[in-house]
This record gives C-alpha cells, structure tokens and sequence, in this order.
C-alpha cells in the first residue's frame, strides 16, 4: 500500500541518531540543526530520555484518564517550577494543533464569543479552528473556512482593537516568535498592549508557544521576555523530545468543569515519563542557559558572513536571512555536507532548531559548510 503523498521527501533514511548527530541507513552521520522541527530538545536519544522512558513501558504504557495517573501531577508540579507558572492548571493532550484547538475551544467556552484574531504568516496546527487561524488558505478547507477569525499585521496594535471593537471575539492568538513564518517578533510593547487590550475587551490571550516554547529561546517560554500572563499557554514540540505530547496551561481565572475537554491518549503513562524526563535533563544540565550561551557564539560567527543579511529569532531558534531564496543552499548542505537545517515561508530564511545541547564545536562545523556552499 502506498503512502498518500503529502510531502516532499529528502532521499536520507535515519536509523539511529545521538545527542546533535543522526545516522542513515548507509552509515552516513549528519549534523542536526533542525531538530526534527523543533522538536529534539534535550538531544537523540539522551540516556535519561531513554531510561525513563524503558522503564514507564516496562511497568505500565497506557491507561484511560478514567483512573488516577500520578505521572501527570508529578509533570503539572515539575512543569510550574521550572516554568515559573506554578499558579497555571495543566490539560494534556498529543500535539501542538491538538493544543491550540483546544485552546480556542476552552476561550469560546469561558467568553461565549466565537471570533478570534490571529497574525499573518501566523501557524497553528491542522485542526479545524487551528487551521482556520493559520495564514496560508493553501490548507484551509471550506469546512474550516467557517471559522470566524480575523487576521492581523504582527506589531499593529490599532488594527487588533479595532477586530476587538467589533465584539464577539473570543481570543487573540500569537506565536511568541512566529516559526514558519519567518522568525518574526513584535517589540514587548506590543505584546504588552495585546496583553491590555484583552483583558479591556474580554478576550483571552493565547500565547502559542508550540515551537518557540520549552526553553528554545533562553527562556522557558518565549513571552516571558514581555512581562506579561497570557490567559493559555499551548505547548508541544520539544515537550516530548519525541514523544507525541502537548498541552495547554490555564490561568486559575478560568475555571474547568467535567467534560469541558477531553482526550483519550493525551496525558497518558508513556507520554509523561517522556516528558518528566524532558524537564529533569533541562534542569540538570541547564539547558536554557545553554541555549542562549550558544545562540551568542552562533550570531557572533554569523558577522563573518556577508551574504548573511541578518540573523532573526532567539536562543536556538534562529532565522539566518539571505538576499536568495535559500533552497539549493540547503540541499547543498544535506548532500555535501550532511547537515539538516529547515526553511521558512519566507524562502530567504535559513531556519536553525537544534537540540538545546548544542555546542561551539557543532556551530563551527556548520560555518565551515556554509562558507564553502556560499564559495561554490
């Protein structure tokens, strides 16, 4: 049987891979800079990853959220701590689009109002109301297009008030840097006066950290430079270091009620051991501040390079801007000097999401490839 053919497919095949390096099925090792998209955040394979995670599947992989699941108070306390939102209350669920949909759901639930605002070049997810808020009607279906959403310039705060003025709006949603959509970031003052205007208005702010979240900026989550309490937080990606798991945290002033939100594999035995295990090597090997260490090291190493026009993003989750469009860059980076790095909408944009153990001596072996790609 076939696979129904979705994407574009690099003719690499992993097997195995650790810490920032994979190996395909013919031997060959790649330097990991895009982290299975965000994804990889304490590195393939790490032996904490993997013992916590051998040893949940030897005792108990699954059971319905019908029963008592210590696993997920223990991960809801780790998770306030190392976070910083201790007063949040925590849903699980498997994916990033399965944590902004329900996100969106619980902000109509606790207003009553079914129209939300979102940013262009803005991703979500998927799902029906998360693909609904996503700018790129390529992949919204007409059964999606129903969705009430109104789109926004990133940074504009007057035409944000005047959707909000127009009542009914349930939430604004924003990426604390936007991914896909080129690395881009609004000033704090903005964000602030987001903030401002939906409490003014009686929308929730969700703050959409699916990517940019779990410590890729330096901070535990990206709107955390700002200052301000979004009202959800939705959360995936490096949540699981590979795991399929997400969530979303709830500000205490929104109150939950029995069957509000519901899932059957979210949260499950598995899923948590994954993530308590995510959370420990964070904070054991302090990965945060790794990851803004290092972003320094790369950006510095980026004044080098001319062609690079600038470097967009935070952490490890940088956009390096060229005056072309980037694509047979990166093939001649996977191919002749096997390194994964992504793309952006914006198809100038190198874009780098690397494990969070990333080192100098990997950063050096990237620009010795780019200068020699950038030569030929």
């Amino acid at each position: 049987m076939p696979l129904f053919d979705v994407y574009p497919l690099y003719d690499v095949t992993p097997v195995k891979a650790n810490d920032v390096w994979v190996y395909d099925d013919k031997g060959t090792k790649y330097l990991d800079l895009y982290g299975g998209h965000a994804v990889i955040s304490v590195g393939h394979s790490h032996p904490t990853y993997v013992s916590k995670v051998s040893e949940q599947v030897q005792h108990l992989g699954f059971y319905s959220n019908s029963i008592q699941n210590p696993l997920q108070v223990a991960l809801a306390d780790k998770l306030g701590k190392l976070s910083g939102c201790e007063d949040y209350h925590l849903f699980l669920c498997n994916s990033g689009a399965e944590a902004n949909e329900n996100a969106l759901k619980l902000a109509s639930f606790h207003t009553g109002n079914k129209k939300v605002i979102a940013f262009k070049n803005g991703f979500h997810g998927r799902t029906s109301a998360a693909v609904a808020a996503t700018d790129n009607p390529k992949i919204i279906a007409p059964i999606n297009a129903q969705q009430e959403v109104i789109f926004a310039d990133l940074g504009d705060v007057e035409a944000v008030e005047s959707a909000l003025k127009t009542g009914d709006v349930c939430a604004v949603i924003v990426e604390g840097i936007q991914g896909i959509g080129g690395l881009d970031e609004a000033s704090t003052d903005f964000y602030q006066k987001l903030s401002a205007l939906c409490k003014q208005y009686g929308a929730l702010y969700i703050a959409d950290e699916i990517q940019c979240g779990y410590g890729r900026t330096g901070d535990f989550f990206a709107f955390q430079k700002h200052g301000i309490a979004p009202d959800i937080i939705s959360m995936a990606k490096g949540m699981g270091n590979g795991f399929p798991v997400g969530g979303i945290l709830i500000h205490p002033n929104i109150q939950a009620s029995f069957g509000l939100l519901g899932t059957t594999f979210g949260g499950n035995h598995l899923a948590c051991a994954a993530a308590l295990a995510v959370l420990e090597v964070m904070e054991d090997e302090n990965l945060m501040q790794n990851a803004k260490e290092i972003s320094a090291y790369f950006i510095e190493k980026t004044q080098a390079i001319p062609e690079v026009k600038q470097v967009k993003g935070r952490g490890l989750m940088l956009g390096l801007e060229f005056d072309f469009p980037i694509a047979d860059l990166r093939k001649a980076l996977i191919f002749k000097h096997n390194i994964f790095t992504g793309s952006a909408k914006n198809p100038n944009i190198l874009r780098i999401l690397p494990p969070l153990t990333l080192q100098e001596s990997h950063i050096d072996v990237f620009f010795e490839a780019l200068n020699d790609v950038l030569k030929a």
